[in-house]
């Protein structure tokens, strides 16, 4: 059984977080546990209210999880403050374990899930332990300092992320304007690189969708993909959890953790070298 670990604050509503990492996780077949950095009351509709957890028990939790397990790979979510970021650095650093970041700064409803002097340390600390980097535009451009508008930006802004540490960096285009398609970009340090096409859906069912991405390449890198087929794999989750979404909530509802396994043979992900 191959064990992973997610590193995250809990969603009450079940669409993000933990839990959507959690639902993730045993979709794919791997076994999940987890150190919660946070708890938010929080459903579709926005989230009401955050406790963040004092960061030595976070450090508890970790090692509680070391000791006793053998983790094949580790990915963060919201960590909400520099503590909790410098803490989970800390422990990682001597572990020797692939390390997945999704930079998780603002719930869908637009509440900050990242406070702002955390972004340093997220930068300085943690994206430097980093194997691979998800974040979307907005969070790209926090991290970075640089703007992005079309694709030479996006060039340009993983070169920063590589100057940082980081291995690979997967900028997601969701953010951009294509009214057609939602375009990833994949960029290793070696110069590989390639981005990922599958169309754009309507919906507003779109919770969780940064945290689903990153715990299903967290999920497929446990299993012993190749990076490459981890990341088009995780895509092809993503793609179906949001096309057959649930429709749960008066809000900006979840995407549907079962799809995969029921579709995967119908989805097909464009794959263009860039």
């Amino acid at each position: 059984m191959h064990i992973v670990t997610t590193i995250a604050g809990s969603d009450s509503g079940g669409g993000a977080g933990i839990q959507a990492d959690l639902k993730t996780f045993q979709e794919l077949g791997v076994f999940g546990t987890s150190v919660i950095t946070a708890l938010t009351a929080q459903n579709t509709m926005g989230v009401s209210g955050v406790f963040p957890i004092d960061h030595s028990f976070v450090e508890k939790q970790f090692q509680a999880l070391i000791e006793d397990f053998s983790i094949a790979v580790i990915k963060t979510g919201m960590l909400y403050s520099s503590d909790i970021i410098k803490a989970i650095a800390h422990m990682i650093h001597n572990q020797n374990i692939p390390l997945i970041v999704d930079p998780v700064m603002i719930a869908k409803g637009g509440e900050s899930l990242l406070l702002q002097e955390a972004i340093e340390a997220m930068r300085s600390s943690l994206l430097p332990l980093a194997t691979i980097v998800t974040p979307n535009i907005p969070e790209a451009e926090a991290l970075t300092g640089r703007k992005i508008h079309d694709v030479s930006d996006i060039r340009e802004v993983a070169q920063v992320f590589f100057q940082l540490g980081v291995h690979c960096v997967i900028l997601k285009g969701g953010h951009l304007a294509d009214p057609n398609f939602a375009i990833d970009y994949v960029f290793f340090q070696n110069g590989k690189s390639f981005s990922m096409q599958t169309p754009r859906i309507q919906t507003s069912n779109t919770h969780g969708t940064g945290c689903t991405f990153s715990a299903a390449i967290t999920a497929f890198l446990g299993q012993g993909f190749a990076m490459d087929k981890a990341i088009i794999e995780a895509k092809k989750f993503i793609q179906l959890a949001i096309l057959h979404d649930l429709s749960i909530g008066h809000g900006y509802g979840p995407t549907n953790h079962f799809a995969y396994q029921l579709h995967k043979d119908s989805c097909e992900v464009l794959i263009y070298e860039t």
